[in-house]
Order: C-alpha cells, then structure tokens, then sequence
C-alpha cells in the first residue's frame, strides 16, 4: 500500500491523460484539522476523487462548487473555516483549512508535471514547487529533504515544499516488529523490513500488512549498501546482539532521523559498551540511540510496546522531540 499522497499524484497522472482535475494541497490548518500540510486530493469533472483534505465536509462543498465552475483559474487559494477566501465554510470540529488548488487541463502539460512530483515522491526526494496566482506551476525544483512540509506566501507567490513520505526501516522480525511495520504503514510510512532467518520468516512474515516490504537480506548488510535518506527511522527489536549490535554499528554513520533498539535498561548498556569496544562507535554517535527504545506508558504487550516505539517515532518526526 503507498502513502495516500503517493496515490493522490499516482491517480492524478492516470486520470490527465483523458480528463480535466484539479489538484488540491493544504497549506495550513488552524485548530483540529485531520489532514495535515502537505496533504494532497485529485478530483475530476465527474466528482470521482483520490486523498482527502478533510474527514468529508469540505471535500462534498469543494465538489459542489467546482460543479458551478467556482475554480476556473489555473490556480487559486481556498480557504475553508472562519474568514478569509470563498467559499468560506465553517468546519465542524472548528478548525481553518487553507488550500492551494490548481486546475489542469488533460495532456501532456499536466502529465509532465505530474510525472516530475510522482518521481520526487517515490525517489524519496524533496521538491519546491512555486505558484504565483493565478497562473499555473511555474516551477518544480529538487529540495532539501524536510520531515515537514514548509510554506511560504507572500502577496500572490506560493512556495510549498513537499518531502517524500518518512521511512521505517526495521532489522530483523520478532513479535513487536510485526506491530511496529503495520502500525507505520497505517501512519503514512514506508516501511521495511530486512530478515535473513528463514525459520523467523516461516513464523512471523505472514503476519506482516500488504503493504510492508520484506527484504530477505541481513539488516546490516542493506544499510550498508542502500544507506537511508534523512527522513528515516531505523530500529532493531530482535533481542538478538549479532542482528541489533551491528544493525545499529551501521545505523550511527547514516542520517536517519531517529535510532532506536528494544532491550532493558541492563541489557541497553551493555549494548553500549559492545558498540563502543567492537564497533568504534564514538559517544557523540551513542547518543543519537534510543535505547530503551519507546515512551514510558508501561508498555506490556508486543502491541502496547510498539505503539510506545511509534508515538516515540512520530513525536520526532513531528519536530516535538524537545518538549
């Protein structure tokens, strides 16, 4: 299964070939909002659409006035909520929805433009993308990877910078890796999963989601020759020092944004002490893992243990390490 923003491009590349779409992005929220900046939703003429920009009110009005041609313009700001652009609709959970909406024509203008944000999405890249209303896109540029998605507006000039959905790459099955995957699946990850073991395989990789990629390869020997870009998290929950030891030796010397291994506090420091005898891991490096990995809500259950491990995650990738 692909982050939903990944389908919203994938579809929206499809459905230029023959129809006229209008492609929607949020570029802030105020107050409760379900989707955040960044989020993107593709809708044709004939009211079929892909994404979401909210739980469903603003999507059934936005396709209500596209029908009376309210956006004609090849691009234009949308505010949903208190004030600000039309339509101007209050939302029930009370929040403010800002919206850059673009219309494209079917052809090959809009299929090269969609093909470049497809690519950007999938090469787990970052792109910045520069709208100066109402005119079309009138730039599409590689990026800085971000873990969020940075916007700038001033007078009629949109920047919006989009990064490829975060990574969680995982080092070796057990119980509470398996939970770890498809909960980071279900939160807009890519996910996965290296396992050598075929005894493990046999028992746990079924139960991994659909959208989980396995890669029956030792964990160390991946990072080493794939690396990882900077909005990746990397974990090792095997309890099993020759997988979780070197599987962090290689994660140290790659840019992930987040490091984390599952043990005891005991079993964490003597972990430390290996890395830094056997693996000439500098205390600068030590640093950067987390181990015991996860937030403390006296976690029991493989499931309640990776949910701590995920929310840990997600609190990093959302820049709220600090608080």
């Amino acid at each position: 299964m692909q982050n939903l923003d990944v389908q919203v491009v994938s579809t929206a590349r499809h459905w230029a070939q023959t129809h006229e779409l209008w492609l929607c992005t949020v570029l802030s929220t105020y107050g409760s909002s379900p989707r955040p900046p960044g989020a993107m939703m593709v809708i044709r003429k004939d009211g079929q659409y892909c994404g979401s920009l909210s739980g469903g009110c603003v999507e059934e009005s936005f396709i209500a006035r596209m029908r009376d041609n309210a956006f004609s313009a090849p691009s234009q700001l949308v505010r949903y909520g208190d004030g600000g652009y039309e339509p101007d609709r209050a939302l029930p959970c009370g929040g403010v929805l800002d919206i850059l909406v673009e219309k494209l024509l079917p052809g090959s203008g809009a299929l090269a433009y969609l093909g470049q944000m497809y690519d950007a999405l999938i090469s787990a890249t970052a792109m910045t993308k520069r709208v100066t209303l109402p005119a079309p896109c009138s730039s599409l540029e590689p990026a800085e990877y971000g873990s969020r998605t940075a916007v700038h507006i001033i007078g009629d000039a949109v920047t919006l910078t989009l990064s490829a959905p975060p990574r969680l790459v995982i080092g070796g099955l057990s119980s509470v890796a398996v939970y770890c995957a498809n909960f980071a699946l279900a939160l807009g990850f890519e996910t996965l999963v290296c396992e050598h073991r075929e005894e493990v395989l046999n028992i746990l990789a079924a139960d991994l989601a659909a959208g989980v990629t396995l890669i029956k390869q030792f964990p160390a020997f991946y990072l080493e020759r794939q690396g990882c870009h900077p909005g990746t998290a990397i974990l090792s929950l095997t309890h099993d020092p020759r997988i979780d030891d070197l599987t962090m030796m290689e994660a140290v010397n790659l840019p992930a944004f987040y490091i984390g291994a599952m043990g005891s506090h005991k079993n964490s420091l003597r972990r430390k002490e290996r890395l830094v005898m056997y693996g000439d891991v500098t205390p600068q490096q030590l640093s950067r893992i987390h181990a015991p990995v996860g937030l403390r809500i006296g976690s029991k259950t493989p499931a309640e243990i990776a949910l701590s491990i995920m929310a840990d995650i997600v609190r990093h990738k959302n820049g709220l390490a600090s608080e």
